[in-house]
């Protein structure tokens, strides 16, 4: 024993039994250590449980990444990818118009920042101009007259069918001549304008080419607020760029006459001027709306933006390449908001609704019973919740068709079918002035876009002392038309010395005419003839 002892006290003997115990206790905090000490537990406490196969697997390939307890940030990169290939861009060009002083195309990536900013030449600047339109200013052409621009824009939008069929916003391609679209690939196409509808603010386009890439489509309805979502498009003109976001809100009403149709999704995914027409997409890769608006006072992002709900978008791209038009149905009342106050004083739990303010005489809502003081809580199977969706609700359905509507009245639900009547008297646009009988396409040769006047137009005439003739009113006019100086907003008379007073004459006349058409217009007060050489 005093061997051993006088061996311990010896400093080579204690520094390698130092070193074999920290051995020993590494070794024990191991995985394995632990794995057979909780083994050990479980057994004790007569609960263990050999592994599945599907454990093990799971252990080796978790199907919800997390760390330490919290969720990890979406594959953004795979699902750009998979369907990116699907987003375009889109560039368009207007008629050439002369530019007064020194300027800046507003096609160019830079052309809001250094508007904002103040370049010499730019809109709010010193000797600048306003390119939509605005007053030139008193600053010299110089020697060689004024300049000339071709006004164009750029957008984003995205395919959804594989021959050739296109979704963006109306606005990005509004009032232009000459659409092109380019893939991803870099490949280039002439789009032909198929319709548009400026009161949702959607545009269905269509290129020649087959076996394209194409989007999926989801159901808006499903999004809840927090949910990812990010958008594929061309801010400033740098296209394919990729942002992410969550849902801020859904069935957002924006209020004004332009909105009225579409209840939006808002996101905080940060959208530019040239993202507009784009997709948003959910992480499922499905397109759930199209990026059309933002909320800013500076003219950039600022952390609100807007989608069309891709439903919506879908039925009146249907309505347009199937009619050329869009049909939307109306029941006749003008609707008020549902508050807090409004809701207690008309006995309801909550406020929720859209109030009657008053009824049309004679109209559909007259018709079917429906009073002022009624509040529309569901139209057609759908919850109104706040006013502003009732428009939206209404205007999908056909018109004709019976529509069941549940109201509040003296306290009590009641429920009443009305027919539902069609809002205005449809716009020609290109697709419904190309299906015309007529052997040529009155679109394609004159570059026109008329339509009639709708009752209440007439009715203003009338009572201002107009004539009769000049029922045909221009809503764009472009190519030999736009060139020859036909405006948007004239009033088409005649064709080549005959009257014309409805849409079919004035396609008939058209094409009948010879290489000259012309046109008796009115322009304000005045009358006169233009002539068009069709190309």
């Amino acid at each position: 024993m005093n061997r051993v002892l006088s061996m311990l006290q010896r400093p080579f003997v204690r520094r390698s039994l130092a070193a074999v115990s920290a051995v020993l206790v590494f070794t024990a905090c191991q995985p394995q250590a632990s794995t057979a000490s909780s083994s050990g537990v479980a057994q004790a406490s007569g609960v263990a449980q050999a592994a599945t196969p599907s454990d093990v697997a799971a252990a080796r390939t978790p199907a919800t990444p997390a760390v330490q307890g919290r969720m990890m940030l979406p594959d953004f990169a795979s699902l750009v990818q998979q369907h990116g290939p699907a987003v375009v861009n889109i560039s368009t060009k207007g008629k050439r118009v002369p530019l007064r002083g020194r300027g800046m195309a507003p096609d160019d990536p830079m052309f809001e920042f250094f508007r904002r900013f103040g370049l010499p030449g730019m809109p709010g600047a010193p000797g600048g101009r306003d390119p939509r339109g605005g007053p030139p200013s008193s600053q010299d052409d110089g020697e060689d007259g004024p300049s000339m621009r071709q006004p164009g824009g750029k957008g984003s939008g995205f395919i959804i069918s594989p021959d050739g069929l296109l979704l963006t916003n109306a606005h990005v391609v509004d009032e232009a001549d000459e659409i092109i679209v380019r893939l991803t690939d870099r490949r280039e196409f002439k789009a032909e304008l198929v319709g548009l509808d400026k009161a949702t603010d959607v545009a269905v386009l269509r290129i020649e080419a087959k076996g394209l890439p194409s989007v999926r489509l989801g159901d808006p309805k499903k999004l809840r607020p927090g949910e990812w979502v990010f958008a594929i498009g061309s801010p400033f003109g740098f296209e394919n760029s990729v942002t992410a976001g969550v849902v801020s809100s859904t069935g957002r009403g924006l209020g004004g006459q332009e909105s009225r149709f579409v209840n939006f999704i808002q996101t905080d995914v940060a959208v530019n001027p040239g993202n507009s027409g784009g997709p948003l997409f959910n992480l499922d890769g499905e397109v759930v709306g199209i990026n059309s608006q933002i909320y800013s006072r500076s003219g950039g992002y600022m952390g609100i933006s807007f989608a069309i709900p891709i439903d919506l978008a879908t039925d009146i791209q249907r309505q347009l390449v199937a009619n050329g038009r869009v049909a939307r149905g109306k029941i006749g009342v003008a609707i008020g908001v549902v508050n807090s106050d409004i809701a207690e004083g008309f006995g309801l739990d909550r406020p929720r609704g859209a109030l009657v303010n008053s009824v049309e005489p004679g109209g559909p809502a007259a018709k079917a019973g429906l009073r002022e003081g009624d509040i529309i809580l569901a139209a057609n199977g759908r919850l109104i919740e706040r006013s502003e969706e009732l428009p939206t609700v209404i205007g999908l359905i056909r018109p004709g068709t019976e529509a069941p509507l549940e109201i509040w009245r003296d306290r009590a639900t009641k429920r009443l079918s009305v027919r539902i009547g069609e809002l205005d008297p449809p716009a020609a646009t290109v697709a419904d002035v190309g299906k015309s009988a007529a052997p040529v396409n009155v679109a394609d040769r004159l570059g026109l876009v008329v339509r009639e006047l709708t009752s209440e137009e007439r009715a203003r005439r009338a009572t201002d002392g107009a004539a009769a003739d000049g029922m045909l009113l221009v809503e764009r006019a472009q190519g030999a038309a736009g060139e020859s100086g036909i405006q948007r907003g004239d009033l088409i008379l005649g064709v080549n010395g005959k009257r014309t007073r409805s849409l079919k004459e004035f396609r008939d006349a058209v094409s009948q005419a010879g290489k000259v058409v012309a046109l008796l217009v009115q322009r304000g007060d005045q009358q006169v003839f233009i002539p068009v050489r069709p190309g």
